[in-house]
């Protein structure tokens, strides 16, 4: 569970810069198959995260408001503002949202679909077409 506040929603790589090799340990750490974990992680400093996989890797998805998120990393997930270093030369907030979240919330992750609190991002475009007829 994620506790309550202002939060970056999108590719973390975007905001995490000097953190990004600590996250990929996070995410690869006990795999012998290479592939991905996600969910919920601490930074060794206590910063707390979460991440997801998208369906299909790096792209442009939308949430169920039409709001788009970039992805460079073939992930999304969200950490507090206060926690990215907003000084960093490349970070690229623009890429994804900043959301507030006035209660304790859970992320996951279902099919393809990224749940983030009340966000909600489609990243199977096979699914969302079938919503669309």
């Amino acid at each position: 569970m994620m506790i309550k506040g202002e939060y970056y929603v999108g590719d973390l790589c975007y905001v995490l810069h000097d953190e990004w090799e600590e996250v990929c340990s996070l995410l690869f750490a006990g795999r012998d198959d290479h592939g991905c974990n996600q969910g919920e992680f601490n930074l060794k400093d206590g910063r707390r995260f979460a991440i997801y996989n998208t369906k299909y890797g790096d792209g442009n998805y939308f949430d169920q408001n039409g709001k788009s998120y970039d992805v460079d990393a073939g992930s999304i997930g969200c950490i507090l503002m206060e926690d990215i270093d907003l000084g960093h030369p490349d970070n690229f907030i623009a890429g994804g949202q900043q959301v507030t979240f006035d209660q304790d919330f859970y992320t996951g992750e279902q099919n393809g679909k990224i749940m983030i609190g009340f966000i909600s991002i489609e990243t199977d475009p096979l699914e969302q077409e079938e919503y669309e007829y």
